[in-house]
């Protein structure tokens, strides 16, 4: 578990690996952070328990408030994809989407990872913000195609996803 103090007084916020009994807090977190699509409290309870270790819970003052859901790539294991980074709106502000993908990529089991991938719709301008400043950070490369489009994938009835992928020019876990 990492520990680190938050850029705000109040507190520390700790960055650990997600236990099955944290689903319904995480859940709960999902959903107060809009537009972010919300999953079943099911989806968590398998995220938390089958890929942990490459998940993230921000946690300050008992409460968890932040969460990434990430996976090794089954066919690219040197590929890690985020599926979801959600931030409390009382942890806002103080950079701890990118400090939970630091500690995502600090951990031993992205160790062999060279590049991470999300997708974003157009319009999420935090999200952009979030990975372009990661990227910077890590001294990655950051590209993007769209990836499952609107007709297409969506019925019409979600915008586009674009493929972001990060392509990192050297390890994470030095750079970090």
């Amino acid at each position: 578990m990492q520990t680190l103090q938050s850029a705000k007084p109040e507190g520390t916020v700790t960055f650990r690996k997600p236990v099955r009994e944290d689903g319904a807090a995480i859940w709960e977190l999902i959903r107060s952070c809009k537009p972010l699509d919300e999953n079943s409290m099911y989806c968590n309870l398998l995220q938390s328990d089958h890929f942990g270790d490459t998940c993230v819970v921000a946690e300050k003052d008992g409460e968890i408030v932040g969460w990434i859901s990430a996976y090794v790539t089954p066919n690219d294991p040197e590929a890690v994809f985020v599926w979801q980074v959600a931030v409390s709106p009382n942890a806002r502000g103080i950079g701890l989407g990118s400090r939970m993908l630091q500690a995502l990529m600090a951990r031993e089991e992205t160790a062999d990872v060279k590049r991470m991938q999300t997708t974003i719709t157009l319009d999420n301008e935090a999200s952009w913000a979030l990975f372009r400043k990661f990227a910077d950070k890590s001294n990655g490369d950051l590209t993007s195609d769209a990836h499952f489009t609107r007709d297409t994938h969506f019925a019409g009835e979600h915008a586009t996803e674009h493929m972001v992928t990060i392509t990192f020019r050297e390890a994470v876990q030095s750079a970090a």
